[in-house]
């Protein structure tokens, strides 16, 4: 991924990471980076930005399988929340989300500012959430 700055110098960063297999949550490692380190606004209270180091990013791609969708139209009969597409937009957002920070330790930060979310649907029944951020450096 190449990002451009207004200076019109440029910075490639390197691709983030997948999971071990297609589908598969990325397990957090002893020694990664502690959530309570992300925001979404774009600095952490209490701490000194000393170094920014970019865009990051997690993204994953879901589909509904026929059987969710089935259970789906069940429980939209009766009205209220479907807890089978609940469930399934949290597990996307999480997936992206440990992706995005895995991204960040991989380019030495130990805090991301600045998170958000963005989903799109790439055709029916199959969506991609991106999970993005600022890395940074920071210090008390």
């Amino acid at each position: 991924m190449r990002v451009i700055f207004a200076s019109y110098t440029s910075l490639t960063l390197p691709s983030p990471p997948r999971g071990e297999g297609h589908g598969e949550k990325l397990k957090k490692q002893e020694g990664s980076m502690n959530h309570n380190m992300t925001t979404t606004t774009f600095n952490l209270e209490g701490y000194t930005t000393v170094k920014n180091l970019g865009v990051v990013r997690g993204i994953t791609v879901r589909s509904r399988s026929i059987i969710g969708n089935i259970g789906a139209g069940i429980q939209s009969i009766f009205g209220g929340n479907i807890t089978i597409f609940t469930d399934l937009c949290e597990q996307a957002r999480g997936e992206a989300f440990d992706m995005m920070m895995k991204h960040a330790e991989q380019l030495g930060a130990n805090a991301v500012v600045g998170v958000r979310y963005d989903a799109t649907e790439i055709m029916q029944g199959i969506t991609e959430v991106l999970c993005y951020g600022t890395a940074v450096v920071v210090k008390q």
